[in-house]
């Protein structure tokens, strides 16, 4: 399996990584040499704001260009390379497009595999056992935790990330966004919805 590749990036772990950054924040906030709300400040921009908002621009390109869309579900990793989002945990990309017949989710089921130049630091819930475990045997389930509630004709696709490859979901565009310019559009785009567990936001609202 990928994941047992000792060059995969998650093998360079210590055992129990969380605890070791816990106990490494706690001596530094300790020693005065760093501010805990300051880091979750930072945090909290990667993770919601600066990494998704490249995603999103992939996504309100794709919805406003059908030729650049289909370029970008034929070869991801290129268009995205050439938008200039490829690195390190982004080398293989593979897009998928929800419809109203399919509704695509990403998981990575052995660990966190996550396309960092899209949509930045993984979020907490993406690493859970419970995720991992639930989104494979129940997906409508967890969408339904997220708060999606699909039509049940509607076909729920679950892609497994790896060291190989990771996903990109393009959402559907929302009712009413036609005549948006791309600046508007990646309003309405959020990190949930390119991971699959949520909805592009309507038309009015944009992400905070």
């Amino acid at each position: 399996m990928p994941h047992d590749d000792p060059d995969h990036p998650h093998s360079l772990l210590p055992p129990d990584p969380a605890l070791r950054v816990k106990a490494l924040e706690t001596i530094l906030t300790q020693k005065g040499l760093i501010d805990p709300a300051a880091l979750d400040v930072i945090i909290d921009t990667y993770e919601n704001k600066i990494g998704p908002r490249n995603g999103a621009h992939v996504v309100a390109r794709a919805w406003r260009d059908p030729a650049f869309k289909t370029a970008l579900l034929e070869d991801a990793t290129a268009v995205v390379s050439e938008m200039g989002y490829y690195g390190r945990q982004g080398e293989h990309m593979v897009a998928v497009e929800n419809t109203a017949d399919v509704h695509n989710m990403v998981v990575c089921t052995l660990c966190s595999c996550y396309p960092w130049p899209l949509l930045g630091i993984p979020p907490g819930w993406y690493k859970s056992d419970a995720y991992r475990a639930r989104a494979v045997r129940e997906p409508r389930a967890v969408l339904a935790d997220f708060g999606v509630a699909l039509p049940e004709d509607t076909a729920v696709r679950v892609w497994d990330s790896t060291a190989e490859v990771r996903y990109l979901v393009i959402p559907e565009r929302p009712a009413g966004s036609d005549g948006m310019d791309e600046a508007a559009l990646m309003d309405l785009v959020t990190r949930d919805s390119m991971i699959g567990t949520g909805l592009a936001l309507p038309v009015g609202r944009s992400a905070p």
